[in-house]
């Protein structure tokens, strides 16, 4: 898989995926909402069993008490931890769709490095346009499509695409700041 100017390719398809709002970067670092360059591989799948069949075998259940934590001086940053948990953590059973599939990449996981970024997934877009943080977000049918072919170690190549890479980004590139008022959160 590589993603390309015109979205994700897999195999002879190219799917429209989202990616952070701010655009792509070799140096990703914990909330600067850019999605890293380089080599990711999948290495888990995640999903709401409450709300739709297994996609695939591999992929295991999100449970209620289910988080992701991000606060970086953490002995348990970049992890998947259970609630409660004071530290800043990402809710996993979320009200909306966005996290019923999870595929979890191994951008600075399981062996984490402080600061170099947190819960770079791959999961449900919100719409068409709208950013991520750094993951990668795709239309629900085409993440649907994605859960049932991969594989664990399925690899997503991500190349400094000049179109997506923030200090060069031209409105409508993809990559942030779009300007949109949308974005004011």
């Amino acid at each position: 898989m590589r993603l390309t100017p015109s979205g994700l390719r897999v195999g002879n398809r190219i799917l429209p995926v989202e990616i952070g709002r701010g655009g792509l970067r070799h140096d990703k670092r914990e909330g600067d909402g850019a999605t890293p360059i380089g080599r990711l591989r999948i290495l888990e799948m995640l999903w709401r069993a409450d709300r739709l069949p297994r996609p695939a075998p591999w992929a295991r259940p999100i449970g209620p008490r289910d988080l992701w934590c991000d606060a970086a001086e953490h002995p348990r940053y970049n992890q998947r931890v259970r609630a409660p948990f004071r530290a800043s953590h990402e809710t996993l059973r979320r009200a909306d769709p966005l996290y019923d599939i999870v595929l979890v990449t191994d951008w600075n996981y399981p062996k984490a490095v402080p600061g170099n970024g947190s819960a770079i997934f791959l999961h449900q877009r919100r719409r068409a346009g709208y950013p991520t943080a750094g993951c990668l977000a795709f239309k629900r049918k085409d993440l649907f499509w994605l859960a049932r072919h991969l594989e664990p170690g399925a690899v997503i190549e991500i190349p400094p695409l000049a179109c997506f890479l923030l200090e060069q980004n031209t409105s409508g590139s993809g990559a942030a700041p779009r300007g949109l008022p949308h974005d004011k959160a």
